[in-house]
């Protein structure tokens, strides 16, 4: 338990009340302006905007045409972040990525190497579309999603803070597409699936992006500001009964752990690094929802988007058409 725990101290109630005043109102028009832009996604843009207030990366998974790059543009101007965008493919290599060396020859003849950074150097990367490069390319984000930094002909540098990855992944099914290393999916915090919009929503983004002009989002908050948000969501207090629901949740979808759920579908199951998502992203969801600690109902919300892309079924479970939603849906109906 004690990795689970916040890196910084937990403030008293009267600072933790007044610095969460002042959040929530940051927060609130966020997603103001985010709304202006992106319709009927309400529970994408939630997902999106928790994974980085905890200070993740996210992996938004959909068809093609359902607004996932221009959420990712519109969260970047909101949040005031700067923003670069790769498109992912089959030809992309990975000094496409994170930069390159290069000769230069001053006015003496001398020559030496200068490193030119890629576009990994943001505080807000969208790749798009990230299973359409090869997985040599895709492993490029590694390090810089874990390490926070990218290495160069052994020289090593910073990448910005706050630094984060949102990537648009388009379904397996497609021709064209690569699956990511498992490697990389667990450095993403979130697994957020986009669906089809209901009718209204589709009816609005018909009306409002076929005009004249088109509402665009406003910049609301800074970096800085942003990295005080993600320090006040470090430093909120979880209830013992939260981390137990936690653990169990995790653990539970794990074969060999005691649950019939996991021993008969799941082939291997999520590690640590899924409880400490958990932790910080509850954590994250009650300041987005207006509350100063997370609850159980936390959990179970974000069971699916962090736990999806974290575990796999095994071969009976797929040939039977086991999903693995059903099967999260199961465990969490055991946390209580």
């Amino acid at each position: 338990m004690t990795i689970l725990e916040p890196q910084t101290p937990t403030l008293d109630a009267d600072a933790m009340v007044g610095l969460a005043e002042r959040a929530l109102a940051d927060i609130a028009e966020v997603r103001a302006s985010v709304g202006r832009v992106i319709f009927g996604q309400e529970a994408v843009v939630e997902q999106s905007l928790v994974a980085i207030l905890a200070g993740g990366h996210a992996l938004l998974v959909g068809v093609p045409g359902l607004a996932k790059t221009k959420l990712v543009e519109t969260l970047g101007t909101a949040l005031g972040l700067d923003a670069k965008r790769i498109q992912f493919t089959p030809d992309l290599m990975p000094s496409d990525i994170v930069g390159s060396e290069v000769m230069d020859q001053d006015e003496s003849g001398r020559r030496s190497f200068r490193f030119v950074k890629g576009p990994v150097f943001a505080q807000l990367l969208m790749a798009d579309e990230v299973n359409r490069a090869s997985p040599r390319t895709q492993s490029a984000l590694l390090q810089a999603m874990q390490e926070y930094h990218v290495t160069v002909a052994g020289e090593r540098h910073d990448l910005p803070a706050p630094f984060h990855v949102l990537a648009t992944q388009n379904p397996l099914e497609q021709e064209g597409t690569y699956p990511l290393p498992e490697a990389q999916l667990d450095r993403f915090l979130m697994q957020v699936d986009v669906h089809y919009p209901d009718i209204e929503a589709e009816r609005r983004i018909v009306l409002a992006t076929t005009g004249a002009s088109e509402e665009r989002a406003v910049s609301v908050l800074s970096a800085e500001r942003l990295r005080e948000i993600q320090t006040l969501v470090r430093r909120m207090p979880v209830t013992e009964s939260v981390v137990d629901a936690i653990l169990k949740l995790v653990r539970s979808a794990r074969p060999g752990e005691g649950s019939s759920e996991a021993d008969t579908h799941v082939a291997w199951g999520p590690g640590p690094r899924a409880s400490q998502a958990l932790m910080t992203c509850v954590r994250a969801r009650a300041l987005y929802d207006g509350r100063l600690a997370p609850s159980i109902d936390d959990v179970r919300a974000l069971a699916e988007p962090i736990l999806q892309h974290r575990m796999a079924l095994n071969f009976s479970a797929r040939a039977e058409g086991v999903s693995i939603r059903s099967v999260i849906a199961a465990l969490k109906r055991d946390i209580g």
